[in-house]
């Protein structure tokens, strides 16, 4: 199959350029002025932008908790992904405790057999890094996984402590890996949800109140510190205020080998979401939680200036009126996470580009080449070129859209930004060389995504 995308403005990180570009087979073949038609199927692309395809390298499928998981699995998250632009992710393995990373994986790659529809890589979280699980670590280069993830919350469960972090990160960067951190401190949190429930404080609210940014703050500075001393290169995941932003700009500016993400919903709520009447604030718990307008004027900045360098999504999503309910009577019972892997592109777009925060050649940057670049995928995704995988978004800018649970495609009940008008949106969508939306059409198949496998980080 060959596509030839006629008179479209072409979007990468360095600006824009107006030609066409001819797709033969999975990879783009040619990309410049007038090119030879012949035996090509001709897509109008005038007055519309071609797009890499967007990464989300945050996202939690199909994701096991207790009795329960998150309610998008491989194949409807990926057909809301592609509808929103998205044509690649980067979803999180969860070792359980007592086992192996291999029997990890190999259950998420069963979460995955026959249903992927856009392409998909893992990272490893780790969560009982045993002598005998360090070792492992080495092999997830072979089998096609270069990050691995820890967390410093969610004590008895997911947590590490200082010692285990350290070993993790030197291990990792000892195997080329690059380091993913959720960054508050658990031990103070603990304490400070156990206060409120005793007290009766077990209304949504408080779950922002028991995690507030002070501990994101100095979690991040003291992951940054480890990581220095473990020499490893370290990558924040969802970064919501000034405090946590002040300590990456900070290792920066020291020449450390230091990156962070936001996600989309930070950039538009605020804690006093969470408190919004009858159980509604369910719906936007989170962690870290959502936190003030000056932190979001704050990660808006770091947008622009490059101090955060990827918006993901952190997908993880929970219906409101059956798995949210479990907290009705106590916060920290409330499945954590929001649906947003459909509308990161949208929102980012309206707000941000629209909005004039910032030019689209961020745009791109900040949900397809950084991504890329950063997660071993660059070149073959994340840039239009020669060579590169026809994973293509046919952005019409001028497309008006209202986004609302009654038409997306996430396999949830509520949707965060409920009635909101975006301008600028997907006309088609291509995951290597092959269509799968066209306008409000799925045209994919399940089982058609690829397993990535990545290449070994470099910075």
């Amino acid at each position: 199959m060959r596509t030839l995308f006629s008179g479209g403005t072409l979007v990468g990180p360095e600006g824009t350029l107006q030609a066409d570009l001819l797709v033969d087979g999975e990879r783009i073949a040619a990309i410049g002025r007038d090119l030879p038609r012949g035996d090509v199927r001709v897509i109008d692309a005038a007055g519309r932008y071609l797009l890499p395809g967007g990464i989300d390298v945050h996202t939690h499928l199909d994701m096991p908790l207790d009795d329960i998981a998150s309610t998008d699995d491989f194949r409807t998250g990926h057909v809301a992904a592609a509808f929103g632009g998205t044509t690649s992710h980067i979803d999180f393995v969860i070792q359980s405790k007592d086992g192996s990373l291999r029997q990890a994986l190999d259950a998420w790659h069963a979460l995955a057999q026959g249903k992927a529809c856009i392409d998909y890589g893992f990272h490893m979280t780790i969560a009982d890094p045993r002598p005998d699980v360090l070792d492992e670590i080495a092999h997830l280069p072979e089998w096609g996984i270069t990050t691995v993830k820890v967390l410093m919350a969610y004590k008895g469960r997911l947590q590490l402590d200082d010692a285990q972090l350290l070993a993790v990160m030197r291990r990792a960067a000892e195997h080329g890996l690059l380091t993913m951190v959720h960054c508050e401190n658990g031990d103070v949190i603990d304490v400070l949800e156990r206060e409120a429930v005793a007290a009766g404080h077990r209304e949504p609210k408080y779950h922002a109140m028991a995690r507030p940014p002070e501990l994101e703050g100095e979690a991040t500075g003291r992951a940054i510190a480890i990581a220095s001393v473990a020499g490893a290169p370290l990558y924040v995941v969802h970064l919501t205020c000034e405090a946590a932003l002040d300590q990456v700009r900070a290792a920066q500016r020291r020449g450390r080998h230091v990156w962070a993400e936001t996600c989309i919903q930070y950039l538009f709520f605020t804690a006093a979401d969470l408190d919004r009447p009858d159980f509604e604030g369910a719906k936007v718990v989170c962690s870290p939680p959502f936190r003030t307008p000056q932190d979001q004027a704050a990660l808006w900045e770091g947008l622009r200036d490059g101090a955060l360098a990827v918006v993901s999504t952190d997908h993880c999503p929970f219906n409101f009126a059956r798995e949210k309910q479990r907290g009705r009577h106590d916060f920290t019972k409330i499945p954590n996470g929001v649906p947003a892997i459909e509308d990161r592109l949208l929102m980012l777009h309206h707000a941000g580009v629209n909005g004039g925060r910032i030019p689209l050649s961020r745009f791109v940057e900040l949900t397809a080449t950084n991504p890329a670049r950063l997660f071993g995928l660059y070149p073959r995704k994340g840039i239009l070129e020669v060579g590169s995988d026809g994973d293509i978004v046919l952005w019409d800018p001028r497309a008006r859209r209202t986004i609302t649970a009654g038409t997306h495609h996430m396999r949830v009940d509520y949707n965060l930004f409920e009635g909101t008008t975006v301008t600028g949106a997907p006309a088609g969508v291509w995951v290597r060389g092959t269509q799968v939306v066209d306008g409000e059409r799925f045209t994919g198949r399940a089982g058609a995504g690829q397993f990535l496998r990545r290449a070994a980080f470099t910075s």
